[in-house]
């Protein structure tokens, strides 16, 4: 209000230009008056400018404020692209290279042994479990362990069991331990769905040959590593697997990431793979693959072929994406920590 009174103040006071005849009085109260609101117009006037000044700088820093913070969450989404892609092109890289094969499907091997540097990752067990945690780490193959007759029979129970479920991806689990049983994107209980079917895809007997094969593995990884039989102890997850071509659907289907077991499962210190059926005959694609540092070696599935090593980071692996057939297995794994046990399945 000040500023319009000033203003209207300004304006009379142009007014007062008067004939020279006006008094000196009110011609020197009329200049005071205009002197007076010029002084104030002027004042109005800087505060004005100085204000739009002010905006403008404003507008100016919070204009710059905003371009830095674009600049500069456009340079951090940049580098973590750019990481993302390095180190997506690192383990493509680390995956793809040209393959050694230690164990073709042609060849057969007693007991193939392979010495592998053990990764830091037992150091902190090493106390809590003598004697079992790895000293000497490495990888065996073994073939003639399983009978023809046995895997015969152990290949039905994968192939009836799965039967009742089945992944809607690319890999499916039976857990004869727990019952889990892949069914589509979930797991249901193959015990509870067999007890609804007429005919049972295995039976007490299948499960005493499943318990003498585990048996049979566990003495010689006891054995190949130096460890008392006593110490070694059965664990989960243990499982019948199938793989096929079905694109995944779920992250339980993506077999062929890049893994060690021990920092995937928590429990395991030795793994095992019994194969059930032959790479490039019942399969294509579908190798196992150590990743180590200068090249990656390939171990080719056969019936009856296991292949046991230690399980941390100096192991690591993954399976090859499989082309055409279906590729069965089972993973029996093993732990130093007593209370990880599990026991054998027995039907309920």
């Amino acid at each position: 209000m000040k500023h319009h009174q000033s203003s209207d103040t300004a304006g009379a006071g142009a007014a007062v230009v008067v004939p020279s005849s006006t008094s000196k009085r009110r011609k020197k109260k009329a200049d005071t008056g205009i002197s007076g609101a010029n002084e104030e117009t002027t004042v109005t006037a800087v505060d004005r400018k100085n204000g739009a000044a002010e905006v403008k700088k404003n507008g100016l820093l919070s204009g710059a404020v905003s371009s830095m913070s674009i600049l500069r969450v456009s340079v951090i989404v940049i580098f973590t692209i750019s990481s993302l892609i390095f180190i997506s092109n690192f383990y493509t890289q680390m995956k793809y290279r040209d393959l050694e094969s230690i164990a073709r499907v042609g060849e057969f091997f007693r007991k193939k042994s392979f010495s592998v540097t053990c990764s830091k990752d037992y150091v902190d067990e090493a106390s809590k479990f003598p004697g079992c945690v790895p000293k000497n780490c490495g990888r065996f193959v073994m073939d003639g362990l399983v009978t023809k007759e046995e895997i015969k029979r152990l290949a039905n129970i994968a192939k009836k069991g799965l039967a009742l479920g089945g992944s809607s991806g690319g890999a499916s689990i039976m857990d004869l331990h727990s019952g889990a049983l892949s069914k589509d994107d979930k797991f249901v209980d193959i015990y509870k769905l067999m007890k609804t079917k007429k005919n049972k895809p295995f039976n007490e007997d299948d499960l005493q040959l499943y318990k003498r094969i585990r048996s049979k593995i566990q003495f010689n990884i006891a054995e190949a590593f130096g460890i008392p039989h006593n110490k070694l102890y059965l664990t989960k997850p243990t499982f019948f697997s199938r793989m096929t071509t079905k694109s995944a659907k779920t992250i339980h289907d993506e077999y062929w990431h890049v893994h060690s077991d021990k920092e995937t499962y928590g429990t395991f210190h030795y793994t095992s793979l019994l194969y059930l059926t032959d790479y490039d005959k019942d399969f294509t694609g579908g190798r196992f693959i150590f990743v180590d540092k200068s090249k990656n070696i390939t171990i080719e599935p056969k019936k009856g072929r296991i292949s046991f090593f230690t399980s941390g980071s100096e192991n690591l692996h993954h399976v090859e994406k499989l082309e055409s057939g279906t590729r069965y297995a089972i993973t029996v794994a093993f732990t130093c920590d007593s209370s990880k046990a599990i026991a054998d399945p027995v039907m309920r």
